[in-house]
C-alpha cells in the first residue's frame, strides 16, 4: 500500500479541500498512489496537518464525485481508478522529469524564487493548454 501525505498551503489562495483534490490527483497522475490504496483516515489527515475532518471527507467525496475513489462503509476511502500513464509512457515521462529538473537548476542558479518558477510554468501551462482543451481532456 502506498501512502500519501498531505501538504497544506494556507497562504496559497487555494481552498483546503481543493489542495487535497489536488494531492491526490498528483499522486494518482505520478503513480504513487495505485488502484486498491487506502487514503488515510479524516482523522488521521487532521493529526498529521490540523485540517478540520469534514474539509478531508469534502474532499474525499470531490474525488468520488469525479470516480476517483470509493468510501467503504467500517474500512475506510480507497482509489478506484488511476491516473497515471501506461507504463510504456514511463521512460518518456523519466526523460521529461530529467529535463525540468535540468531546467530548474539553471532557474535557481540564475535567481529565480520558488514563486518566479511557480509563475512561469502557470503561464506556459496556460499558453500551451487552453482552459477549453483541459475540459474536453478530463471529460467535463
Amino acid at each position: 500500500m502506498n501512502a500519501v501525505e498531505f501538504r497544506i498551503d494556507r497562504r496559497s489562495g487555494v481552498a483546503t479541500y481543493l489542495q487535497i483534490v489536488q494531492q491526490v490527483q498528483q499522486a494518482l497522475r505520478l503513480g504513487i498512489l495505485v488502484e486498491g490504496d487506502r487514503l488515510p483516515t479524516a482523522a488521521q489527515v487532521a493529526a498529521t496537518t490540523k485540517v478540520n475532518p469534514n474539509t478531508t471527507l469534502k474532499a474525499y467525496r470531490e474525488l468520488e464525485r469525479e470516480g476517483l475513489v470509493e468510501p467503504r462503509p467500517g474500512l475506510g476511502t480507497f482509489v478506484s481508478r488511476s491516473l497515471a500513464r501506461p507504463e510504456s509512457a514511463a521512460d518518456s515521462d523519466a526523460l521529461l522529469r530529467e529535463e525540468l529538473r535540468t531546467w530548474m537548476e539553471k532557474a535557481r542558479t540564475q535567481g529565480l524564487t520558488r514563486e518566479d518558477v511557480q509563475a512561469l510554468l502557470n503561464a506556459v501551462v496556460a499558453e500551451r493548454y487552453p482552459a477549453a482543451e483541459d475540459a474536453g481532456a478530463s471529460g467535463r
